[in-house]
């Protein structure tokens, strides 16, 4: 594949985030496919929550998609120790790497050239900071491709699509309290 055009897996949180990179790509005519590996994300029943927006984009976009195993215990252990570290702390960049790397990995031993990810779309998180860790991911294979996503496009799509919003990123610890 051409270094202008790669294979690219785009890594995915969940739909609203994703649906404008998505039609970004589809748009541009990309050979891509949609991962979405998140063992983070709590209660398993918010996970299939996501999950199913995930699938419900792809498979009325036309889009390929894959779904990474939701091993919460393997994710446990990446930020065992930063329970109580701040949202974009140290806590987020262990989370960020353990999801990218199997990422670049999945990319690397599927016959992809590269990855990109919509990680940092969400107000939740800093985009920053995850292109560092996406970038130091390169070494396995694939080249990571920062991406500036169309806003504007996300936030048209996503008013029109309807797709459940969650209102915290997705681990226990990044839940909101929420008056009742």
């Amino acid at each position: 594949m051409s270094k202008n055009n790669p294979r690219l897996v785009l890594l995915s949180c969940c739909a609203p985030c994703s649906v404008g990179a998505a039609t970004q790509l589809r748009e541009q005519g990309a050979d891509f496919c949609v991962l979405f590996h998140n063992p983070n994300i709590y209660p398993e029943s918010e996970y299939q929550k996501r999950l199913a927006e995930q699938i419900r984009l792809c498979e009325s976009m036309g889009v390929k998609y894959v779904v990474g195993k939701y091993d919460r215990d393997a994710w446990a252990q990446c930020v065992k120790g930063m329970e109580d570290e701040p949202e974009r702390g140290r806590r987020c960049a262990a989370c960020f790497r353990h999801r990218i790397e199997w990422g670049a990995r999945y990319a690397r031993d599927n016959g992809y050239d590269a990855f990109a990810t919509v990680f940092g779309v969400s107000k939740h998180k800093d985009q920053c900071q995850v292109d560092a860790v996406a970038k130091a991911a390169e070494g396995q294979g694939v080249r990571y491709i920062p991406t500036d996503w169309d806003e504007d496009l996300h936030q048209e799509i996503i008013k029109k699509a309807g797709f459940y919003r969650q209102s915290y990123c997705g681990c226990e610890f990044s839940m909101k309290k929420t008056d009742g």
